[in-house]
């Protein structure tokens, strides 16, 4: 796959292997693989995995200094937008690390916007910014009477976000009985409101971010390890400007040329 690379970005490459395993295939996404397929493979399918790769380049190609809001031209943004590219029209989740101010949901917004997904919703939510009960009722829902003040149903942000994307910053926050509940939504793929039994399904892909080294809080025991591991499944790592510097110039255009638009 890296040498195939040396012919540009807008060479599509599906790979195809008798060993099937999430770590293959994350590993195949890393090197620069758009798709990845386990055998035996029937013709129709590969065909059709075919003429997707084909019909999703010219989406992913264009000025390779720009993606989504962000612009850059230093080897680290070049590489961050290469792998934007690559891992966005999957459904893959996306664990994006940096410091605060570094862009983060900029990235998310650029996942979500280079996917099949465009067209549904985009939504954001600040796990820092909420209590445990409050965030719970945000992501999952409730029903009416689950807790004093409840006076209605209310559909969660999953629900809502249905064939969209969820976009959760500073998941590092989260508490202990949050993140277990969100562990089920992403292994089961349903979403159970507080207070309810009832699970429903929901079809949704999350992007989440953190200014916090979430492989420290999992040796601490301070985040779960098996979710953990289903959030960074593609991870995607900002850079801090002191590592850009180059990029200084390219900005400041760019911030004058939105300021010209606004005015």
């Amino acid at each position: 796959v890296e040498t195939l690379r040396v012919w540009g970005e807008s060479v599509p490459v599906l790979m195809i292997s008798g060993y099937g395993t999430v770590e293959s295939a994350v590993r195949a996404m890393h090197l620069g693989t758009d798709d990845f397929l386990t055998k035996p493979v029937e013709p129709d399918v590969l065909s059709a995995r075919v003429a997707e790769l084909l019909e999703r380049r010219p989406m992913m190609a264009g000025d390779d200094a720009a993606v989504g809001g962000m612009v850059g031209r230093t080897e680290v943004m070049r590489s961050l937008f290469a792998s934007l590219r690559r891992v966005a029209p999957q459904d893959t989740t996306v664990l994006v690390t940096g410091e605060t101010g570094t862009g983060k949901e900029l990235v998310a917004r650029a996942v979500h916007d280079l996917s099949p997904r465009v067209a549904s919703s985009f939504i954001a939510v600040n796990c820092g910014a909420l209590g445990e009960g409050v965030l719970e009722s945000e992501l999952f829902g409730h029903v009416k009477g689950a807790f004093t003040g409840a006076v209605r149903d209310r559909a969660g942000v999953f629900e809502s976000a249905h064939g969209g994307t969820i976009f959760l910053d500073e998941v590092g926050e989260m508490s202990a009985s949050v993140q277990q509940r969100l562990l089920r939504v992403l292994q089961e793929r349903e979403v159970t409101r507080v207070g309810s039994a009832r699970p429903v399904r929901v079809d949704v892909r999350v992007v989440a971010a953190t200014n916090r080294n979430l492989a420290e809080l999992v040796e601490t025991s301070r985040f779960r390890q098996d979710l953990y591991y289903r959030l960074a499944v593609f991870p995607l790592v900002v850079p801090p400007l002191r590592e850009r510097r180059a990029d200084i110039p390219l900005l400041v255009a760019h911030t004058i040329d939105r300021l010209r638009e606004r005015a």
